[in-house]
């Protein structure tokens, strides 16, 4: 693990493929078709983001509580997305990410019951869900702002994208649901899910933390 945080310091979270970055970059003028694309190709490969989302949903058994919850972080996700690219406000991408690895970390703490067991209280978890989607989009904000993308086209371009990102995050959570579905089924559910949870914690701090060493580096 220690070998993995020195090993390089590019940011892994929003990180976008070159092939897209330079289209990007190159392109001007309206262009609703690619940009859902890249928007939809984004978030299901976005790690951080399924990381976060499998563990909101965990423990979420009713549709109406996952739609809730998933309603909650698209409306965080989509506000400080627009929001970012169109006023130019950005923060320091390896920070950002890094507070995007601990919303993972938070998320599996709260699943294993951690914060009733360590203070004696429960965080609201929707509330949470929803400051946690500003820090997911408000990242990829600032990763699209480096881009420099074209003022011609921007609001249609950006608003084709964010749907993109949406319809990306339908197809990664109906792939989730039809997972957890089987495996909740199963006896060996309750007995593994303390596991998959602390899996979940180590994968948001090995996230954090290479983050948190790609900024002392940089």
């Amino acid at each position: 693990m220690l070998l993995l945080l020195c090993s390089g310091v590019d940011a892994w979270a929003h990180n976008v493929a070159e092939g897209d970055k330079g289209y990007i970059q190159e392109t001007s003028g309206i262009q609703i078709l690619p940009f859902i694309y890249l928007g939809a190709k984004h978030m299901v490969t976005g790690y951080d983001h399924l990381l976060f989302l499998f563990g909101v949903i965990f423990f979420l058994y009713r549709l109406k509580d996952v739609g809730i919850y998933v309603t909650l972080f698209a409306i965080g996700h989509s506000t400080t997305l627009l929001f970012g690219v169109l006023t130019g406000i950005s923060a320091n991408a390896y920070l950002i990410d890094a507070i995007i690895g601990l919303s993972v970390v938070y998320k599996a703490l709260d699943n294993l019951g951690a914060f009733q067991r360590w203070f004696g209280f429960q965080p609201n978890t929707k509330i949470a869900t929803l400051v946690f989607g500003f820090f997911h989009g408000f990242g990829l904000a600032t990763k699209i702002i480096e881009f420099e993308i074209a003022q011609d086209g921007l609001i249609p371009n950006l608003l084709a994208f964010n749907v993109g990102v949406e319809m990306g995050q339908l197809l990664a959570l109906g792939a989730i649901l039809i997972i957890m579905g089987y495996w909740r089924k199963t006896t060996s559910f309750m007995r593994h899910a303390f596991a998959a949870n602390t899996l979940l914690m180590t994968a948001g701090l090995i996230l954090a933390g290479y983050q948190l060493v790609g900024y002392a580096v940089a």
